[in-house]
């Protein structure tokens, strides 16, 4: 009606550095097409990932490729690498579990970049923002990116 009720914007940080491309550049339709949600994707230049949101870490993959955060309104998947599942955890190391605490900045997940791409693997890293209300995701942030600089906010329709 007037926007009193409205939710403000929530800010999603970078969890690396690196250069951030459109996720409809990524080279996997499940990502391109949006099958799984709508971000953007990072080429990492740095080999530590952190928390974009503050929130508690919903899910990390047994192969330490992916997390995923739930914050208060949101939830942002972070899926290091394409098809690098298939590593079985090689070259990833995790410093989270299942219904830990994060806030903005603390480390998730380490990469070895050389180690990744020496197994031919993309190490293109979407970040998918998901919420059980309808949300625009504004002012993204193309280019080279610095960890915890602001990627992106999240709009509540």
């Amino acid at each position: 009606m007037f926007g009193f009720f409205k939710k403000k914007p929530v800010k999603v940080f970078s969890p690396l550095d690196g250069k951030v491309v459109e996720l409809k550049d990524v080279p996997d339709e499940v990502f391109s097409k949006g099958l799984v949600g709508d971000g953007v994707a990072i080429i990492p230049s740095s080999g530590t990932v952190v928390s974009p949101i503050k929130g508690k870490i919903s899910r990390i993959f047994s192969t330490k490729h992916a997390c995923s955060i739930k914050g208060s309104d949101i939830e942002v998947m972070i899926h290091i690498g394409l098809d690098t599942v298939e590593l079985g955890g090689e070259g990833f190391k995790s410093f989270i579990k299942e219904g830990d605490s994060v806030e903005v900045g603390t480390p998730l997940i380490s990469l070895d970049k050389e180690y990744i791409i020496s197994q031919d693997k993309e190490i293109v890293t979407p970040i998918i923002i998901s919420s059980e209300k309808e949300i625009i995701l504004k002012n993204k942030k193309l280019g080279i990116v610095r960890e915890g600089e602001v990627l992106l906010e999240v709009e509540f329709v």
